[in-house]
């Protein structure tokens, strides 16, 4: 993507992280059913994932922790009508993105006083560790990663994170996006383009 390793360590796709398949199955049947431990089995899963592309979305934690609930509250009400088409984690980033969405557009109006830079996060999601004299440097690189992404027209932001950032299959983004895969192949490459660009336009 860039020059930087900080920029390329976050913007490479990441190893998905999400529960053992069967197990997983096994516990939706069960939520399908009204148990709820197996209903807070699938929260613990996916939350604290959920969470982070919300505080990415919205840069603002109370906003982020309250849709991160709301995710939850609708995947409940939903889940006897969830088919298993698509993957539990790709439903639930449909959820969340429709309702990171809805909550931007209802906040344009007002300016929240929590509203803050990727870094300053108080749960902020995991990044790869630095020595402690490039710190510095990652916190910067991080900020202006944040600013040009939010410069982006919301379809490449959307396919860019979820692809880059939240680590899912260009077959997953387009099911989250309802999108084809060969579309959503081409927002990804256009955001990248567009980033790069006012990157290296940054850098002069």
């Amino acid at each position: 993507m860039t020059a930087s390793p900080a920029i390329d360590a976050m913007l490479a796709p990441q190893a998905a992280a999400a529960a053992d398949d069967s197990a997983e199955a096994l516990h939706v049947r069960a939520a399908q059913a009204g148990d709820m431990a197996a209903f807070e089995w699938i929260v613990r899963q996916h939350e604290e994932k959920l969470f982070g592309f919300c505080c990415r979305w919205l840069r603002c934690v109370e906003d982020a922790r309250e849709v991160c609930q709301d995710v939850f509250v609708r995947a409940w009400q939903a889940l006897p009508e969830f088919e298993g088409r698509a993957r539990l984690s790709t439903w639930l980033y449909q959820i969340a993105l429709n309702l990171c969405r809805d909550r931007a557009k209802s906040r344009s109006a007002r300016q929240r006083e929590s509203t803050t830079t990727i870094d300053h996060l108080e749960e902020q999601p995991a990044c790869p560790q630095n020595a402690p004299d490039a710190n510095a440097e990652w916190r910067s690189e991080m900020q202006k990663l944040e600013r040009g992404l939010a410069l982006l027209p919301e379809k490449l932001r959307a396919a860019l994170m979820l692809s880059a950032m939240e680590g899912l299959s260009h077959e997953e983004c387009a099911q989250v996006l309802n999108c084809s895969v060969r579309g959503t192949e081409g927002r990804i490459y256009r955001a990248r383009q567009m980033l790069l660009q006012w990157w290296n336009e940054e850098s002069q």
